[in-house]
C-alpha cells in the first residue's frame, strides 16, 4: 500500500492511497466462489450454480461491496501509518478501476487539532453544592398534593385559589375580540396565567355575575388579537370551583407505588427523586463551569469546520428549522460544543480515562426510572447502538469533568435546593 498526504489548510488533509489491484480481484473471486456454494437460483441445484452465472448476476454488486470494504480497512491502516486523527468521516473519490496494477482512491477530511498537554491543576472552578432538606421534601409532597387536587363547583363568590370558568369579549383600539359573541376561558385565580387586572376582578364574583374591566394584555398573550393591546373586557362568570386537596394518607401514598413502609418509605422515595434531580443539575453546573474555563484557556484552538457545520445543523434540527434553511445562527453554540467536546476527549485520551460500565448502567437506570415501563427503556437503549453511544459519551464527559474538578483549584458555592433547581424564582 502506497500513501501520500497533502495538507489542505491548517486541518484539512488529502490522502491518496494506492493498493495492489490483486487485493480487490482476489477478494471478489473468493466471494463469488462462496456464493456458488450457497446461492439458491431457480433452475440450479443448491451448490451447483456455475461461477459464470454468479458473476453475471452478482458480479457488479460484489465488486462494489468488496471495494467499499477494502477502502474502509485500508483507510484505517493509512491514517494509523501516517499518525493522523480524522475528525470526521472522509470524502472518498475513486474510479474503482485498476490502472497499472493498482486501485487508487483519494480521501479528503479534517483532522483533530493538536492541543498539547492540558493542565487541569491550573484551572480555577466554582463548584455549586446543595443538599435536600426535610423542608424540600415537605414542599415537594405539598406540590404533589396540589397536582392531584380535584375541583368542586361552589355557589359562593370566587376567592384566590379557586378555578373560574367565564365567557368574555374585549373591545379596544378599534377592534373587537371575538368579532361576535364571546370566547370561553378558565383560570385559577392567583396563578398569574391571565393579566392581574382580570384575575383580581374575578375575586368576589359568583356564577352568572357579569362585569366590565379595563385590561392591558401582555405582548405574549396567547390570543394574538389581544396581545400587547388595551381593551375593555366584558366578563360573564359561568362557574366557580373550589380546590379539594387530598390528605397524605395510605391511599395517596399508594398512588405513587408505595405499598409498604408508609410515610417513612414515601418520604425516602421523594427525597431520593429530589436528590437524583439535584445531582443532575449540579453536574450540569459543574460541567458548564469547567467548560467555560477550558474554553478560556484554549481560546485560539483551531476547530474543524466540518464538525461545526454538522453540529450547527443538529441544533437547527432540534429547533425545528427546515433542512433547506441555513443554520448559521447556531454556529456560535455549535463552535462552543465542538470545542468542549474536543477538549474533554483530549483530556480523556491523555490521561487514559475510559467510560465505566457501572456508570453507564447507573445513568441508564436513572433515565429509565422516569418512565412507566423502565425495562422497555433499558431494552431500547440496549438494542440501539446510537442511543447507547450517546449515553456512553455523556457518561465519559461526566467522568472527565469530575477528574478535572478533583485536580483544579475549586471554590465551593453552597446554595439551597430551591436556589439550584429554581434560580431566580
Amino acid at each position: 500500500m502506497q500513501v501520500s498526504v497533502e495538507n489542505v489548510g491548517k486541518l484539512g488533509r488529502k490522502l491518496v492511497v494506492r493498493l495492489p489491484a490483486d487485493r480487490l480481484e482476489d477478494t471478489v473471486r473468493n466471494r463469488i466462489q462462496e456464493m456458488t456454494r450457497s446461492a439458491r437460483i431457480k433452475g440450479f441445484r443448491p451448490g451447483k450454480v456455475p461461477q459464470k452465472v454468479i458473476e453475471q448476476r452478482f458480479g457488479a454488486q460484489l465488486r462494489n461491496e468488496v471495494l467499499s470494504d477494502l477502502i474502509g480497512s485500508s483507510f484505517q491502516e493509512a491514517v494509523t501509518q501516517e499518525n493522523l486523527r480524522p475528525a470526521v468521516q472522509p470524502s472518498i473519490s475513486t474510479t474503482g478501476r485498476p490502472a497499472d496494477g493498482q486501485i487508487e482512491y483519494t480521501a479528503e477530511f479534517e483532522v483533530v487539532p493538536e492541543i498539547g498537554p492540558i493542565d487541569a491543576a491550573a484551572l480555577e472552578i466554582t463548584r455549586t453544592t446543595a443538599t435536600v432538606s426535610d423542608e424540600d421534601v415537605d414542599q415537594m409532597i405539598e406540590t404533589l398534593r396540589q397536582q392531584r387536587r380535584s375541583w368542586t363547583p361552589v355557589e359562593r363568590a370566587a376567592e384566590s385559589g379557586d378555578m373560574a370558568l367565564f365567557e368574555f369579549s374585549a373591545e379596544g383600539e378599534g377592534s373587537r375580540h371575538p368579532a361576535s359573541g364571546a370566547d370561553r376561558m378558565g383560570t385559577i385565580i392567583g396563578s398569574n396565567a391571565l393579566p392581574a387586572a382580570l384575575e383580581s376582578a374575578l375575586i368576589g364574583q359568583s356564577a352568572e355575575a357579569e362585569f366590565d374591566v379595563d385590561v392591558d394584555f401582555p405582548a405574549d398573550f396567547r390570543e394574538a388579537a389581544l396581545a400587547g393591546k388595551s381593551a375593555k373586557v366584558h366578563v360573564r362568570v359561568v362557574r366557580v370551583q373550589a380546590p379539594q386537596v387530598p390528605d397524605v394518607d395510605d391511599a395517596f401514598i399508594a398512588a405513587f407505588g408505595v405499598r409498604e413502609g408508609g410515610m417513612a418509605r414515601f418520604r425516602d422515595d421523594v427525597r431520593a427523586n429530589l436528590q437524583r434531580e439535584l445531582d443532575g443539575v449540579l453536574m450540569n453546573r459543574l460541567k458548564a463551569a469547567t467548560i467555560d474555563k477550558l474554553l478560556a484557556a484554549h481560546a485560539d484552538l483551531e476547530l474543524p469546520q466540518s464538525l461545526i457545520d454538522g453540529e450547527a445543523r443538529v441544533l437547527a434540527n432540534q429547533a425545528r428549522v427546515p433542512a433547506d434553511q441555513p443554520a448559521e445562527a447556531f454556529a456560535p453554540a455549535a463552535r462552543r460544543r465542538v470545542a468542549a467536546g474536543l477538549l474533554l476527549a483530549e483530556i480523556a485520551r491523555q490521561n487514559q480515562i475510559s467510560v465505566e460500565p457501572r456508570r453507564v448502567r447507573e445513568a441508564l437506570a436513572t433515565i429509565a426510572s422516569t418512565y412507566e415501563e423502565p425495562q422497555q427503556v433499558i431494552e431500547l437503549y440496549s438494542r440501539d447502538p446510537q442511543l447507547m453511544g450517546g449515553l456512553q459519551s455523556r457518561v465519559l464527559e461526566d467522568q472527565v469533568v469530575e477528574w478535572i474538578a478533583d485536580r483544579a483549584k475549586v471554590t465551593e458555592q453552597p446554595l439551597s435546593f430551591n436556589e439550584v433547581m429554581r434560580p431566580g424564582a
